[in-house]
């Protein structure tokens, strides 16, 4: 050790850090749509026509607040990239393996991070179209969509 670490004592170990985290104003709107109508909702910037989902506040390119601009999507939307998950921890949604994919949804200009079911990983291919399935039961989270699924 040298002079000035020789008051540490270093311990090698693991920390968890749970959190919470708030959806404010314009995510809870789309995640109260996706629970009680089963409808996806983005937002529209009015400058530069972009669609984002999920929706955000302000828009990446013009800075405008567009959170009161929402515009219903389709729930059909095209894979443009995917992810095997083939490890177990306690933060996933499910048991490995399962595939995580960038679904860009009709009407939308950005990909949202969501289950693909119904089809084993290794046939899920970029350019497939898959439709969102809704959870039977309400979880007020992202899982009120329970998966998406090949059309």
């Amino acid at each position: 050790m040298n002079q000035e670490n020789d008051h540490c004592y270093v311990v090698d170990g693991k920390l968890a850090l749970p959190y919470q985290y708030f959806a404010g104003r314009t995510g809870s709107r789309f995640i109260i749509s996706l629970r009680d109508k089963k409808k996806i909702l983005g937002v529209k910037c009015k400058s530069c026509n972009k669609v984002f989902v999920p929706p955000r506040q302000t828009c990446e390119r013009c800075f405008e607040n567009i959170s009161e601009n929402r515009v219903e999507l389709s729930d059909t939307g095209e894979i443009v990239n995917f992810a095997v998950v083939r490890y177990e921890a306690k933060h996933l949604p499910r048991k490995p393996p399962f595939t995580l994919a960038l679904i860009k949804l009709g009407g939308a200009d950005t990909p949202m991070t969501h289950i693909v079911e119904g089809i084993e990983p290794e046939s899920i291919r970029i350019g497939m179209m898959v439709k969102a399935v809704f959870a039977k039961e309400p979880t007020n989270t992202i899982l009120d969509i329970d998966h998406f699924e090949p059309v």
